[in-house]
């Protein structure tokens, strides 16, 4: 591929993007203010989510294989069906 058409192809990205092409892409990929983590307990299959100091936070990790998935506001979160982890 040549320099010029990559060029196009990232600016054609970048402008999709920018349009609010997230749509398409779920706004968690590029997004880094959709960092509230939505968790699914093992043993309850409870859908909690997590908000940056909580104590497990960190430790929390996202599977989407397992349904999890990130939220961008505890309201999108409450919304989908989610409730704040206790902690």
């Amino acid at each position: 591929m040549s320099k010029f058409s990559l060029l196009v192809v990232l600016s054609s990205l970048a402008s999709f993007l920018g349009a609010g092409g997230y749509t398409l892409f779920p706004r968690q990929l590029y997004d880094p203010a959709c960092d509230i983590k939505g968790n699914i307990s093992i043993n309850s299959r409870e859908r909690i989510f997590h908000v940056r100091g909580q104590r497990d936070y960190e430790a929390t990790i996202i599977r989407a294989e397992y349904g999890e998935r990130w939220f961008c506001s505890e309201a999108e979160a409450r919304a989908a069906g989610w409730r704040k982890a206790g902690r």
